[in-house]
């Protein structure tokens, strides 16, 4: 098992390149399900996860091929399996994504119950609902979902009780191979939504209304879809969690290959800090401040603040100059990186989903464990402010999703490298 060794307080400089966002590819290579002959999609993340969901395509008898790190070549035209695996579910939330996909396209499948990070509750009810009103019958047997549609999923009118981005994606698929017409009510609007939205509308699927929260889907009655090369989003996620490490060291750093426009709430929280910000095309830069002050953040669904920049915020909030307030809405374990954080002097008092975060305080170096992946984030980013060494243990929860972490913050200048134990 490898760790990441950090000595603290080192200045930053230079640029880095972000990565193709882990979360806009997994729905994107779950819809090459209802897609026919060869599908290759390019700025592809190289982590863990998205090796995970190949594998499981692997085990339904699709071809995968990586071309090269960041290029994917995908044929399901030879499936011969509707049944996803327990041993592959369990390690990832989003191959739940194989479940719209595989019912509307087959007729039948069986997904195990998901697995992934533990970070609350997100249950599945809103994916399976809907399903059922498309004309599946639905029952969890021996903690598989056990899914059937002889005649195919029809068109229906759907309302989402609450915003899901994996159910919204998983629908999505569904509608677009079902038999008719669908319409979807509150729907999210995530970037990783919208550019799945975008695909299939380039390849034939009617999609109205694409990027708000109301879509109507016009459903190829099981006629899978030719697909067209597929170049995956910038990883909105990573690029924010690389401009915290600019601003916890309070250094210049720039950022390449990223969309600002699907930045914006993050970019607020620098400005309201008293960070400059410098957007050219593609290119972010971060500028230092002579003061630090604290922020108060609430996460909610996009265009608003991502539940996934929380950690790093908190993080970044302990140096700054009073108390900041994070209220996290969307999941209800999501501080579960505040115990570690306190391993290392900082002052975080948590009230229910409230936690407040007294800055200020020097932080000492210490060894840490990360719970999940964007809590593994905010450590390595407390370890970079920090006096002295610290280790960062149970990386694997990284490499779900960041690629190469400890070689990019290097090459700005950090002193990290990865060790085994």
């Amino acid at each position: 098992m490898f760790y990441l060794e950090i000595e603290g307080n080192s200045k930053l400089s230079g640029e880095v390149a972000i990565s193709g966002a882990k979360n806009a590819a997994l729905p994107l290579i779950a819809s090459t399900l209802i897609m026919k002959d060869d599908v290759v999609l390019e700025n592809i993340p190289n982590v863990a996860d998205i090796k995970t969901l190949a594998t499981l395509l692997v085990n339904l008898g699709a071809k995968c091929d990586f071309l090269d790190s960041h290029i994917l070549k995908i044929n399901t035209n030879n499936i011969n399996s509707t049944k996803a695996n327990y041993d592959i579910v369990r390690k990832m939330r989003a191959s739940i994504l194989v479940l719209g996909p595989l019912l509307a396209r087959f007729g039948h499948c069986e997904v195990s119950l998901p697995g992934g990070c533990a970070i609350g509750q997100r249950p599945i009810d809103l994916h399976l609902s809907a399903l059922e009103k498309m004309g599946a019958n639905i029952e969890i047997k021996q903690g598989y979902v056990v899914a059937t549609a002889p005649n195919g999923l029809h068109g229906a009118d759907i309302v989402f009780d609450k915003i899901t981005v994996t159910g919204s994606e998983n629908i999505i698929m569904a509608a677009a191979l079902a038999h008719g017409t669908t319409r979807l009510t509150n729907v999210a609007k995530e970037p990783e939504v919208v550019q799945l939205c975008e695909v299939l509308a380039d390849v034939g699927v009617y999609i109205e209304g694409i990027g708000t929260n109301e879509l109507t889907i016009k459903g190829t009655g099981q006629n899978l879809i030719t697909s067209k090369n597929i170049r995956v989003i910038p990883d909105r996620i990573e690029a924010g969690t690389y401009l915290c490490a600019g601003a916890i060291t309070n250094s210049k750093i720039t950022i390449t290959n990223a969309n600002a426009n699907h930045l914006k709430a993050i970019l607020t929280k620098f400005n309201e800090m008293g960070f400059g910000i410098e957007i050219n095309d593609d290119k972010i830069t971060i500028l230092p401040t002579d003061k630090i002050k604290p922020v108060e953040i609430v996460t909610t669904e996009y265009p608003g603040f991502p539940t996934d920049m929380q950690a790093q915020f908190m993080a970044l909030a302990l140096i700054a100059d009073g108390v900041s307030v994070i209220d996290e809405r969307l999941f209800e374990n999501r501080f579960m990186h505040v115990s570690e954080l306190s391993r290392m002097g900082a002052d975080i008092r948590l009230n229910g989903h409230i936690a407040s975060i007294y800055g200020g305080e020097k932080l000492n170096a210490a060894d840490v464990m990360a719970t999940d992946l964007r809590a593994s984030s905010a450590l390595v980013l407390a370890a970079l402010a920090s006096d002295g060494t610290s280790k960062v243990h149970r990386i694997y929860h990284l490499d779900r999703g960041y690629e190469n972490l400890e070689i990019k913050l290097a090459e700005l200048g950090a002193k990290i490298k990865r060790l085994e134990e």
